[in-house]
């Protein structure tokens, strides 16, 4: 009786692992490893992604396996295992689909793929590279509809949006996250065209990808193998007549001096930026080449920003803490004698987690801050407390206490500290 058990839950577990139902509607939506060797695999695969939420569909080949994986909720699962003699036929399938070069394989290779079916209508970038036993396929599901996209709902404390909200109402200025690849800057950014797209004003974006899409925003994808690039866009724009500008990334420094050109003036910029706190964003302007005082009359907000898992609220536990699993060296100041971790059930398909939320440092430009920059000070601790401004480590270290996620999720955000 007791082995009957343990092989139920066994079976249970890796049910949920790897046939996700869609959590609307609590239907199995799957493809069958049989039907990989059919015409509509990948639709059908595409499909499964896009209901189970999925970002990224990985699709490789090794020694002695190949497999699928998909992407939920920033982490990356086995769905499929696929016979090698079966693998080229899907890869040329995709290439077809993305109008990329079958013939070729051994260069890497960018596409993409208009996929339509019933009512559902959105764009996947393809990315085709050439490993050691063959190609990798990566899908990247784009253009989902902006409109249910909420700022209230992303994550900022009270105080953090009501600064954020005063800074992007400013007629003028730049306004700039920070953060790695997937920690929710473009989510952030049309949160915030939503609130500013009105009949009055002209906003234009150039984007690599465009990921979503607004009525009445005019949004430009980037093309630089015709030199379609951020600052060559950016000269255009500028006799668009526009009142708002987005730039998906500002990568060097010659798109850096024209954002600020931009915002001189007349016009709001948003834009997103890679460094690893709000200020740290300060220093690598000006390291782009962009003059302190330049920054300084300029500068709206800088924002940094990262996603962090949810516990699930079905199976989380609640377990002893030792103050020993924190980082070295690491002290909140705030004693904890439990903490909550993830267990795994058929709600949150034996991961643990359901849901992300975007953690926030947010340091708003004023009078004070604008002369720390224009003396190129890097060191604002003080500042910050007087301000009483909450760090990325320390809304990591809120998030943990009060039993939302896990130590192992806010981790690295200690670190940081």
């Amino acid at each position: 009786m007791i082995l009957e058990k343990e092989n139920s839950a066994v079976i249970q577990k890796t049910l949920g692992k790897y046939y996700r139902r869609k959590e609307t509607s609590r239907t199995t939506s799957r493809v069958h490893v049989t039907d990989q060797n059919t015409d509509d695999f990948l639709q059908k695969l595409i499909t499964e992604a896009k209901d189970l939420g999925s970002s990224d569909i990985h699709i490789e080949i090794y020694e002695e396996k190949c497999r699928v994986r998909i992407r939920i909720d920033g982490q990356l699962i086995e769905r499929y295992t696929i016979e090698k003699e079966d693998y080229p036929g899907l890869i040329n399938k995709i290439k077809i689909n993305a109008n990329l070069d079958i013939a070729e394989k051994r260069l890497p290779q960018d596409g993409r793929i208009f996929f339509t079916q019933d009512d559902d209508k959105f764009d996947i970038r393809v990315s085709v590279l050439p490993s050691l036993y063959g190609e990798k396929a990566v899908l990247r599901l784009l253009s989902n509809d902006a409109t249910d996209i909420n700022i209230d709902a992303l994550g900022f404390t009270p105080g953090e949006l009501e600064d954020y909200l005063q800074s992007v109402r400013k007629p003028n200025g730049i306004v700039l996250i920070s953060g790695p690849t997937g920690s929710g800057k473009t989510t952030t950014l049309y949160a915030t065209l939503k609130i500013l797209n009105e009949e009055k004003s002209n906003i234009l974006t150039i984007e690599d990808p465009i990921e979503y899409t607004l009525d009445g925003i005019n949004q430009v994808q980037l093309k630089e193998s015709i030199g379609l690039t951020f600052a060559s866009a950016l000269k255009t724009f500028m006799r668009q007549d526009p009142d708002v500008i987005m730039l998906g990334e500002i990568r060097d420094g010659e798109t850096a001096q024209m954002a600020i050109r931009a915002a001189l003036t007349g016009h709001l910029v948003l834009s997103t930026i890679h460094t690893n706190s709000a200020w740290g964003t300060i220093s690598r302007l000006t390291d782009m080449g962009v003059p302190s005082y330049l920054l300084a009359n300029t500068m709206n907000i800088s924002i940094a920003q990262r996603l962090v898992r949810l516990l699930c609220p079905d199976c989380s536990a609640e377990e002893p803490f030792d103050p020993v699993m924190y980082p070295k060296g690491y002290d909140p100041g705030k004693p904890l004698s439990v903490h909550r971790v993830a267990r795994g059930c058929e709600h949150c398909y034996y991961t643990g987690y359901k849901g992300r939320k975007a953690l926030y440092e947010v340091i708003p430009i004023d009078r004070e801050f604008a002369d720390l920059i224009k003396s190129n000070i890097f060191e604002i601790d003080t500042q910050m407390k007087e301000r009483d401004i909450s760090t990325l480590a320390e809304n990591a270290f809120a998030l943990f206490a009060e039993g939302t996620t896990t130590l192992e999720e806010v981790y690295p955000l200690l670190l940081s500290k």
